[in-house]
Parts: structure tokens; C-alpha cells; sequence
């Protein structure tokens, strides 16, 4: 095992963490005011972030699993909002179309998303279908040449500013998940809305919308894969998806741990910085352990997709992990600032608040638990 980094995963590591310093500016302002960074997203499509995976063909970056991870890890560490709009236009968006899609589909709507000139949304969650994923109410129609679509979603990152969705809707509901289909529907198509910004506890510069199908005419090129495919690329993806959100709850523990260790080197009590105190001391060791341990799960996920190996289990794991990582030690975050934890100018409360849906979203703890628990008695 060699456990260094090749020189061109430091270059990307390092022009992401280089990048990240540029979202610092502002992001106070941006978290309380819920504003998408606009500028900032541009700029991660010209550094080639937006198709870090995509192959160079199709306007991407040509990279690895890892380098997106050390890339995502960076940013999250300023802006986990940033974090996200990136992750699920990568991990759910880009990566679906480049795996299953056509060549028809990867030449009109690969390209785009993959340079970072339009922006993806991935459809899946709806009122009464979250954890349920297979609990479709969102219907497809099939019309002969085109999808009837109609129906709800909720919680969709990047749901307002995309331009391509990828939407997942039930065909024949009498094959369950068998009978569903993920469909490309592009923004402005008739009878397509977009329901108000949700109002979030966190990561609240990223867009999070419900979306509306009223009779959207869906044309049946626009479906990916056979009839039947929408259910297995949704769980296929999420996978990958999962590994996502892994690197994003890294970056939002290693930056809260930073900040800590760094308040902690400045702050004096009893005539001394709080760093010297062995209860501050414990504190600290314990962030290390556990984020290191948690970055070398979240690599090896990584890796193990990479390789072409099966990455569910692993995927699951380095979710679970390090989002119960970034959660306890954000809030252990708070804690060594004390009262000064508790105001916005110190960033330690917002990267608390941004760890909680790490734990939520693209399958709940829970929902990692069972991935794992039916992996391991299989």
C-alpha cells in the first residue's frame, strides 16, 4: 500500500484548497442571506471542478474518484454549500450521463454540465419517497414517442439554478421498482416549475427546491437506458454519490478541527493559551484520530471505485463515518471557542450547522446501516 499522494492529486488538492481561500470573503453574508454563489461556481467550471471525472472528450477534467474527493474535502472545509452544488452536479448528474447515457445524450447534455456552462439537479426524493426511494409517485407516462410527466420533488440541491434535471418517475407501477425511469428534463420545458427556496438550517447558500411536472412533454430519447433502468441508476449512483458526501463531511470536520486548534493556540485562560489545558489537549487528540481515520476510509472508497471493484459497502461506510465524524467534532468545535463559538464571525457554528445534513441526505445513517448490515450477512 503506498499511502502518498501522486503529484498531480497534490496539484489538485492544492488548487483546490488555493480556490477555497477565495470563498472565504463573504460567506457569512452569503450563508445568512441563503445566496447562491454564482461567481464561485463559474470559477470551479473554468478550474475544471464541475467534470473533475468526466473524460476530456466530453469537456471534463479527466480525472480520478480521488482527486474529486481531495478537491471536495478543500472547498468544504470554507464552504460546504459550495461543497454541495458541486458534489451533486459531479456525483449524481455527470457521472450518471457519462456511465449510462447515450452518445446523443453525452454530446447535448454531457458537455455542458461537464465544463461548467449549465448547471445539474438530480430528482429523485419526493413527499412520501426519501428513504423509500422505490415509493415512486411521480409518473412517467409513455405516449409512444414522448413521456407524459407529472408530479412532485422535494429537496432538490441546485433545484432553482439548474438547467438539466435528471428526474426519477414510476412507468408501470405495477412492476414496482422495476417500472421506474429517469428521464432528462430540461429547464423551461412546458408545464415544468420550480417551488420556493427552502428556508435551511444549513449549507443555506445552495439552492434546495421542490419541483413541479404538470403534462411535461418529455421526448423518449431524453430517457436513460432501457425501460425499467431508473431505479438501478438511482441506487447506482447514489453510491458514488454517497462517496461525495463523504468528502464533503471530511472537509467540514477538518476545517472546523483547524479552527479550533488554531483558537485554541490563541486563547488564553489562567495566564495561559487554552491549548496547554489537558482537558483542550484530549479534545484536540480526539479530532485528529477520528478525522484521519475517517480521511483514510473516505480515500479508500475512493480508490476502491477507481480500481472498478464494487463500492457499496465501502461508500456506505465512509458516509456513515465521517458525517457522525463531522457532526461530533463541529460541535467539539464550538465547544473549545466557548462563548465566541456561538457568533457567525467565527465560522465554527455555521460548519455545525452544515454538518448536520451530511447525515440526511443521499441515504440517511440509518438507511448506511442497512446498506452495510446487508453487505456483511450476504
Amino acid at each position: 500500500m503506498n499511502f502518498e499522494l501522486s503529484e498531480e492529486h497534490k496539484m489538485i488538492r492544492d488548487a483546490a484548497r488555493e480556490f477555497a481561500q477565495e470563498l472565504k470573503p463573504g460567506i457569512i453574508q452569503r450563508d445568512e442571506e441563503a445566496k447562491f454563489p454564482y461567481d464561485f461556481v463559474k470559477k470551479m467550471g473554468e478550474l475544471g471542478f464541475m467534470g473533475i471525472m468526466i473524460p476530456e472528450a466530453y469537456g471534463g477534467a479527466g480525472m480520478d474518484t480521488l482527486a474529486y474527493v481531495l478537491a471536495l474535502e478543500e472547498i468544504a472545509k470554507i464552504d460546504a454549500s459550495a461543497a454541495v452544488i458541486m458534489s451533486a452536479h459531479n456525483s449524481l448528474v455527470c457521472y450518471g450521463l457519462n456511465e449510462y447515457g447515450t452518445e446523443e445524450q453525452k454530446q447535448k447534455y454531457l458537455k455542458p454540465l461537464a465544463s461548467g456552462e449549465k448547471l445539474g439537479a438530480f430528482a429523485l426524493s419526493e413527499p412520501e419517497a426519501g428513504s423509500d426511494a422505490s415509493s415512486q409517485h411521480t409518473i412517467a407516462e409513455d405516449k409512444g414517442d414522448y413521456y407524459l410527466l407529472n408530479g412532485t420533488k422535494n429537496w432538490i440541491t441546485n433545484g432553482g439554478n439548474a438547467d438539466i434535471y435528471l428526474v426519477i418517475a414510476q412507468t408501470h407501477p405495477e412492476k414496482g421498482h422495476r417500472g421506474i425511469n429517469v428521464l432528462i428534463v430540461e429547464k423551461g420545458m412546458e408545464g415544468f416549475n420550480i417551488g420556493p427556496k427552502e428556508n435551511k438550517l444549513g449549507i443555506r447558500s445552495s439552492d434546495t427546491h421542490s419541483l413541479m411536472f404538470s403534462d411535461v412533454k418529455v421526448p423518449k430519447e431524453n430517457r436513460i437506458g432501457e425501460d425499467g433502468f431508473g431505479f438501478k441508476f438511482a441506487m447506482k449512483t447514489l453510491d458514488g454519490g454517497r462517496i461525495g458526501i463523504a468528502a464533503q463531511a471530511l472537509g467540514i470536520a477538518a476545517g472546523a478541527y483547524e479552527l479550533a486548534l488554531a483558537y485554541s493556540k490563541e486563547r488564553k485562560t489562567f495566564g495561559k493559551p487554552i491549548s496547554d489545558h489537558q482537558a483542550i489537549q484530549f479534545k484536540l487528540a480526539d479530532m485528529e484520530v477520528d478525522i484521519e481515520a475517517a480521511r483514510l476510509l473516505t480515500y479508500k472508497a475512493a480508490w476502491t471505485k477507481d480500481q472498478g471493484l464494487p463500492y457499496g459497502k465501502i461508500a456506505a461506510m465512509a458516509k456513515l463515518n465521517t458525517s457522525e465524524v463531522a457532526m461530533k467534532h463541529s460541535v467539539e468545535a464550538v465547544q473549545i471557542h466557548g462563548g465566541y463559538g456561538y457568533v457567525k464571525e467565527y465560522h465554527v457554528e455555521r460548519l455545525m450547522r452544515d454538518a448536520k445534513i451530511t447525515q440526511i441526505y443521499e441515504g440517511t445513517s440509518e438507511i448506511q446501516r442497512l446498506v452495510i448490515a446487508r453487505e456483511v450477512l450476504r
